[in-house]
């Protein structure tokens, strides 16, 4: 291979991975169950929770006060347990007041208030943890807005769909010029 294909080839790897980069990352976000009002009647989870998208990689995290009657978090195992507020077998129970809940895989999860009272006037929450694929396809349907807005982590930055697309096409036509050259 002369210098002049080896140089035009070692351009070719360059850009591509200047263009597309070594991986796609998904930025990270950072729940704040009830926004400034936290885990509280008041928050009205439930429309809190209306239209957001929970990834996995994401965190929620739950701020309340912490005493022997406020309503602390708990994890329960199903779907009816939270409707019913089941309270008597929790898989965890969160106590210190500010709980970060990391979401690390795709599926259902389920929290209520510790306090029956609460839980039965609507203190829940039922979170559906998507992959990052379906998340993105989710959230082109429903671009994001300020009432569903949550705080992204400062690294690492979210490529958009359309960057993805117009990087594949880049990186397809830097493979046909690089192929025709080539041979």
């Amino acid at each position: 291979m002369d210098s002049a294909k080896y140089n035009l080839m070692l351009l070719v790897v360059l850009l591509l991975l200047s263009v597309h980069g070594w991986k796609e990352t998904q930025a990270q976000v950072h729940h704040v169950v009830g926004d400034d009002r936290g885990w509280d009647l008041a928050s009205d989870i439930a429309s809190w929770a209306a239209g957001r998208t929970f990834t996995v990689g994401d965190f929620l995290w739950f701020a309340y006060s912490d005493g022997v009657d406020k309503d602390k978090v708990v994890e329960l195992r199903t779907k009816e347990e939270m409707e019913s507020c089941d309270l008597a077998n929790p898989i965890l129970i969160f106590t210190q007041g500010i709980d970060k809940v990391s979401l690390p895989a795709q599926g259902h999860r389920y929290f209520a208030s510790s306090n029956i009272e609460s839980c039965k006037q609507g203190l829940k929450l039922p979170v559906e943890v998507k992959s990052k694929t379906a998340a993105a396809y989710y959230q082109s349907l429903h671009p994001l807005t300020t009432k569903n807005a949550a705080f992204l982590a400062q690294e690492p930055s979210a490529l958009s769909s359309s960057t993805r697309i117009c990087g594949s096409i880049i990186m397809l036509t830097c493979l046909i010029i690089f192929t025709v050259l080539l041979f």
